[in-house]
């Protein structure tokens, strides 16, 4: 039987999301982490679900996130950021958008 290898997934993975997943919002540009370290997931998880401003500054780290509170996102431009950063960087893969939306 074939052995599963990690870091031939993970090179997959990241030669066709490259390292970053880039967005733009208000002609800035912005991006995220293609792989997220167990610590910001436990971080993440440790959030109030309602805490929109504490996952973005854990996901854009704390210069990009000065930057982008400087505009007025809507819930709904967060929700479709979120959601879209999910599906394209399987982040979120087998999870209902319920439970990725804040």
């Amino acid at each position: 039987m074939a052995r599963y290898n990690v870091n031939a997934v993970r090179a997959q993975r990241l030669e066709a999301l490259g390292e970053r997943w880039e967005f733009e919002f208000e002609g800035e540009v912005y991006s995220l982490p293609s792989e997220l370290p167990h610590t910001v997931v436990q971080r993440l998880g440790e959030l109030d679900s309602s805490d929109v401003a504490g996952m973005l500054e854990l996901l854009l780290g704390a210069e990009q996130y000065e930057r982008f509170r400087r505009h007025e996102a809507s819930v709904q431009d967060v929700q479709a950021l979120i959601e879209a950063y999910g599906e394209e960087s399987g982040m979120f893969a087998g999870e209902s958008s319920a439970s990725t939306s804040s």
